[in-house]
């Protein structure tokens, strides 16, 4: 492996058009487990000029007002009146809503495994515990990906880490009224230069922001640099040598859905670990915890996550794969890229052991069916340390120290 190199992240704002998509499909599988924690979405939406469009299958108890949930969240992004070309009370807001397939269904709320086991006696209420973490099974086949290292303090790459805080900082600072001019729209991009394989300096900073069109470029600069870069990156990451790039075309004035279509679930990357990593495709925004490409995906950080804070090894990525309709895993593969002491073979021993990755264990042991999604939909869905997460805990690490310091019974 080449020890050195350059590598990059980026994160976008909540106005950029496939975001903004991704917290209105979030939105409303909130609003939907609110009122019915067992709701069954799977949310999809676009949006382009003056149109948001919601498509998808839904089966709930529950009835919600999906055009006033999508008005308010596109309110709450920054897309308000005319100021910046998409406006949340005039917007066209288009249904396209059907119910769960059957077929699906039918394997999501009974497993296989579930289905070999319906004559448990009544007696045993552990037995009928255990046996209703098993009820549902996976609600698609796939693989997930989970990734944690030691860069940072929560446990992330640093390029995405950085990338995710300089983005923060641009909303906040507009939402605040220090940055007024600021438009919902922007990116940032942070490349890191590595030496043996540590981060050692930031090589190049890009930040492209939206903005009224009566601001110079000259103004903006100084006040990124001032109020965006300074106070969020160490002084110790950049030297003389830093490139810092803001609005590199020289003109940001139109931007969201007006300029590009946005679309759920295109920002997969933006969304875990900046490239770091692998991904196994499935996006998470707008999908109840029935649906392993999120839930898996939230499992595997928390294994990988513990991994690392036992410091078992310095880097660490989990791969699990699930069957449609079947609870158990049919496969979990771990990587530790040579910084463990400990096989991976060994550690692939302990994860089977300590934790229970069927989806219907995992929803419980997350609290997912909980209104939690919308929160999560910009700015990414780990190292979350601004939020309580419960896949971002660390409470296994000291139980994976006892499982190899007893010798990995």
């Amino acid at each position: 492996m080449n020890k050195n190199y350059l590598f990059s992240s980026e994160s976008v704002t909540e106005g950029h058009p496939d975001k903004m998509c991704d917290i209105i499909s979030d939105a409303i599988l909130d609003a939907y487990l609110e009122k019915d924690p067992n709701s069954r979405v799977a949310c999809e939406v676009t949006a382009t000029t003056g149109i948001v469009t919601v498509m998808g299958e839904i089966s709930s108890k529950s009835t919600i007002d999906i055009t006033k949930i999508v008005r308010e969240a596109v309110k709450e992004i920054g897309y308000e009146g005319e100021d910046f070309g998409f406006n949340a009370s005039t917007c066209a807001v288009i249904l396209a809503i059907d119910k769960q397939s059957e077929d699906i269904n039918l394997g999501v709320s009974s497993s296989l495994e579930h289905k070999k086991n319906e004559n448990i006696c009544e007696e045993y209420k552990d037995i009928q515990e255990e046996e209703e973490k098993g009820r549902v099974g996976a609600g698609d086949q796939g693989m997930m990906f989970g990734f944690a290292c030691n860069e940072t303090k929560d446990f992330m790459p640093a390029p995405i880490y950085y990338a995710h805080k300089l983005c923060y900082a641009l909303s906040a600072k507009r939402k605040d009224k220090v940055l007024n001019y600021l438009g919902p729209d922007g990116k940032s991009m942070v490349t890191f230069e590595y030496c043996d394989g540590k981060p050692k300096r930031i090589d190049t900073i890009v930040i492209s922001t939206q903005h009224r069109s009566d601001i110079t470029q000259e103004e903006i600069h100084d006040n990124i640099i001032k109020h965006i870069i300074n106070p969020v990156i160490p002084k110790d990451l950049i030297d003389s040598e830093t490139k810092i790039l803001i609005n590199p075309t020289g003109r940001f004035v139109k931007g969201g859905p007006c300029s590009d279509t946005g679309l759920t679930g295109r920002k997969i990357i933006v969304d875990t670990y900046g490239g770091v990593g692998k991904h196994g495709g499935g996006a998470f925004s707008g999908k109840d915890p029935t649906k392993v490409d999120r839930t898996g995906a939230y499992a595997a950080r928390y294994i990988a996550k513990n991994i690392v804070a036992a410091k078992i090894a310095d880097r660490c990525e989990i791969q699990i794969a699930y069957a449609i309709g079947v609870a158990n895993p049919v496969s979990v593969y771990v990587d530790t890229f040579g910084t463990s002491s400990i096989s991976n073979e060994e550690i692939t021993k302990m994860i089977m052991k300590l934790f229970d990755l069927r989806p219907g264990a995992l929803i419980e042991q997350f609290e997912m069916r909980s209104p939690i999604y919308k929160q999560l939909a910009a700015y990414g869905h780990f190292g979350r340390s601004d939020l309580h997460i419960p896949w971002e805990e660390t409470n296994k690490a000291e139980m994976i120290k006892e499982y190899f310091k007893d010798g990995a019974e």
